[in-house]
């Protein structure tokens, strides 16, 4: 397998071969001992191969850092012949993200583990050895290297860099710390095995310790396959790093381009729901005031996703703010604008969306929609789509325009605009997602009716039973839910 190296040592299993006593004659089987001692030691290999070869292809299929980190603590367990572990993940250049996960400990053991003193345990004093690593450094313990025991935290720099801990008899070690002990007793273990967490590329990402009941330490080979897995394991931790960052940049942006909060405004009460995919993508909201006590709420949607759709949403949403300031009553002027404004600045992209002219003291509301899913009105005596006009989202026409619609909200109605991401993590067909949304608003309890937030999370929690999260680790789609309620 690419990345494995077949020069594995000799298997722990395999006995030397027997030889004959001085003077005794040779029997036919001593013959054949050179030839069943290759078998044997071929067997081993691919057997350790196969193994690691399974135990990566594992890793490979781990999407986020948690889940990663987790089959990594499982996979190095197994190697090394422990039961518990825990991992630190604490990149060297200090940008996040930092977590410790552990196997086969409770969050209480692991907060114990905290109180010990940072230099006291195995895989502080591997991260402040390593705090200094540069690319280039190994990701595990070389076969035939010097491994760091008890009392090698007192190497100095010009030392040779620490590659393993191994701590084989705890409660021996009369230097141990007082409170590490205390800990060890309390959690039941008595000896420890640890290794650094570095990459080719990115240095230290992090320190990993596996834990055993009982005084033990793992035979040679066992630490050469334990450091071949690593060398794959880590390249991977710090690609799923790099990717967490990327995602938190782009949730951090997006959310920074959404409300912070929504406005009050007298006559109607307003709640929103959104969650971003995996990739972060172009679904946006907003509500702001208008002269006259009016109220412009929007809801969108740009093609693509990652930070230049963000970005695009951005734009987009600025845009539209400025467009409903100066002719906000007209909503079919404020998309037609939009649409020249995408068409001439991103000529390669489309968006959807829907504009309406709330006047809550009348209980009036003016919308007109480019290519977006119909709002729902959700009241005690009817659950029902508006019939919005079909038409082309913006920047697919040379010139887009399509009539408007008035509505008259009863008191107590709310009406709910949402984007087609909550369709689509359904999984269902659209015709039966769109039934799914109807029957969700349909069956809000009354009690719930006073409040759009809580008319909101009924809809979302009946349209996707799993949960935002979950849909959202199963789907791309962003979702939005602008509720508003009139009084």
């Amino acid at each position: 397998m690419a990345g494995i190296d077949s020069t594995v040592p000799p298997p722990a299993h395999t006995a030397p071969p027997v030889q004959p006593a001085q003077g005794a004659p040779a029997t036919p089987g001593a013959q054949g001992a050179p030839g069943a001692l290759i078998q044997d030691r071929l067997a081993g290999w691919v057997s350790d191969l196969t193994t690691l070869h399974e135990l990566t292809e594992r890793l490979s299929r781990t999407a986020a850092l948690d889940g990663a980190l987790t089959e990594l603590l499982r996979a190095g367990a197994a190697l090394v012949g422990a039961r518990r572990g825990l991992v630190v993940l604490e990149p060297a250049d200090g940008l996040g993200p930092t977590t410790t996960v552990g196997l086969g400990l409770a969050r209480a053991d692991l907060g114990h583990l905290e109180t010990v003193p940072r230099a006291a345990t195995s895989f502080g004093r591997l991260l402040d050895a390593t705090a200094g690593a540069t690319p280039g450094a190994t990701a595990g313990p070389t076969p035939g290297a010097e491994a760091s025991v008890p009392g090698a935290e007192a190497a100095s720099p010009a030392a040779a860099p620490v590659t393993e801990i191994v701590q084989p008899d705890l409660l021996a070690d009369e230097a141990l710390d007082p409170r590490h002990r205390e800990v060890a007793v309390r959690l039941g273990y008595a000896a420890s095995y640890a290794l650094p967490l570095l990459t080719d590329t990115a240095g230290r990402v992090g320190a990993v310790v596996w834990l055993y009941d009982e005084p033990a330490e793992p035979a040679e080979r066992q630490r050469h396959l334990i450091g071949r897995y690593l060398q794959y394991a880590t390249e991977h931790l710090a690609r799923l790093v790099e990717l967490d960052r990327a995602r938190s940049t782009t949730a951090t942006l997006r959310a920074e381009l959404l409300p912070p909060r929504l406005p009050r405004v007298a006559g109607v009460q307003l709640a929103a729901r959104h969650s971003t995919g995996p990739r972060g993508g172009g679904d946006w909201f907003d509500a702001l005031p208008l002269p006259d006590a009016a109220l412009g709420l929007a809801v969108g949607s740009v093609t693509g996703s990652g930070p230049s759709a963000v970005a695009a949403m951005g734009r987009l949403r600025a845009s539209l703010r400025a467009y409903a300031v100066m002719e906000g009553e007209d909503p079919v002027a404020v998309l037609s604008d939009l649409e020249l404004l995408l068409r001439l600045t991103e000529p390669a992209r489309s968006a959807t969306a829907l504009f309406a002219f709330c006047e809550p003291a009348q209980r009036r509301i003016v919308l007109a929609g480019a290519g977006h899913s119909p709002p729902l009105i959700v009241g005690e005596r009817r659950t029902e789509f508006v019939e919005t006009s079909l038409s082309a989202p913006l920047g697919m026409l040379a010139c887009w325009e399509a009539p408007s619609v008035d509505i008259r909200p009863e008191p107590g109605e709310t009406l709910l605009l949402y984007t087609d991401g909550l369709l689509q993590r359904t999984g269902d067909a659209m015709d039966r997602a769109f039934a799914r949304l109807h029957a969700a608003a349909a069956s809000v309890p009354k009690a719930a009716r006073e409040d759009p937030g809580e008319i909101a999370d009924h809809v979302l929690r009946t349209v996707l039973p799993e949960g935002l999260d979950a849909a959202a680790a199963a789907s791309e789609e962003d979702v939005v839910l602008l509720a508003a309620r009139f009084e």
